[in-house]
């Protein structure tokens, strides 16, 4: 038994005991997926993990993943083992910032990633994902001006799909904005014919490249769908894992070497079994906080 596969029997053993269940983001180590309840995108795994009976949920993902986890359910306890791995995306909007814009202007309507703090939900109208952003756009009343925040991008890339007024924030994922056009570029001519699927957290010029835009589990679905043989990938190289699971035998090419989210890989087998021992970290949300944060998600999740 290699040590790898050790710490993943104690993981299993000490969810056991502890009546726990493991959330793990398409970002993580390969070796925590392959052992996790659940694997998804990070609202998803939340929703899911509110189905299930586990009254501990413990998150190998970013901190503003356990908190949309506790804001869905409360009653549970939410284990973070890594409470600094932080998101830089989320980091680009805080709670002043957005009371500020709000203030000055108290016409405008607030779309928040959920790729956000809890506490800039709570001043949000309503969230949305990178697959339903442009659902939720056009789900608002006409006529009024729509601020989307953090993701410049994502606000960029629902305004090509919609008429509607979407003011951008300035903020951006790394991993997915330092994509470049030449390297997307130079992938193709490396492989000739191979379609390219991308994260609308890109850049537009990146996205104006791609023959497929979506969501990581949408571009799991290309994956499994497309008759290409060769996909190149514009996403964070954690989904690597997922696509050879579910589409063995295709060949996948990352359009950049730097698709590498690092905080995504702060959280270790050893830290799992640490916080499982030791039931801490625990990430809760005030009811000030979680009760508007609920709200603005309860708003996106009624479009279906």
């Amino acid at each position: 038994m290699t040590d790898i596969q050790a710490w993943q029997r104690k993981v299993r053993r000490l969810l056991r005991e502890r009546r726990a269940i493991l959330l793990a983001h398409y970002y993580q180590r390969d070796e925590i997926q392959e052992i996790a309840d659940l694997r998804g995108d990070s609202l998803a795994l939340s929703i899911e993990a509110a189905r299930t009976d586990a009254p501990v949920i413990v998150f190998a993902g970013v901190h503003f993943m356990a908190e949309s986890a506790a804001i869905i359910s409360p009653e549970r306890t939410v284990l973070l083992p890594r409470p600094d791995a932080g998101c830089a995306l989320a980091d680009w909007i805080t709670a002043a910032q957005l009371q500020k814009v709000r203030e000055a202007d108290p016409d405008l309507l607030v779309v928040t990633y959920i790729n956000s703090s809890a506490a800039v939900k709570a001043l949000s109208d309503i969230c949305c994902t990178s697959a339903n952003a442009v659902r939720v756009v056009n789900s608002l009343p006409e006529g009024r001006k729509i601020l989307m925040a953090p993701d410049g991008n994502l606000a960029r890339y629902a305004a090509r799909h919609t008429t509607r007024d979407i003011i951008p924030w300035n903020g951006h994922c790394p991993v997915h904005h330092d994509i470049t056009v030449d390297e997307v570029r130079r992938a193709k001519v490396a492989w000739p014919g191979a379609p390219f699927a991308a994260h609308p957290e890109c850049n537009p010029a990146v996205l104006d490249e791609a023959d497929f835009v979506g969501s990581t589990a949408g571009i799991l679905r290309f994956a499994r769908e497309t008759d290409a043989q060769t996909v190149l990938i514009g996403t964070e190289r954690g989904i690597f894992h997922t696509l050879r699971e579910e589409s063995p035998g295709k060949r996948f090419v990352p359009v950049s070497e730097r698709l590498l989210c690092e905080t995504m890989k702060y959280t270790t087998l050893p830290d799992i079994v640490a916080s499982l021992e030791t039931m801490s970290p625990v990430i809760s949300v005030p009811e000030a906080v979680r009760v508007p944060a609920k709200r603005a998600l309860d708003h996106m999740l009624a479009l279906g």
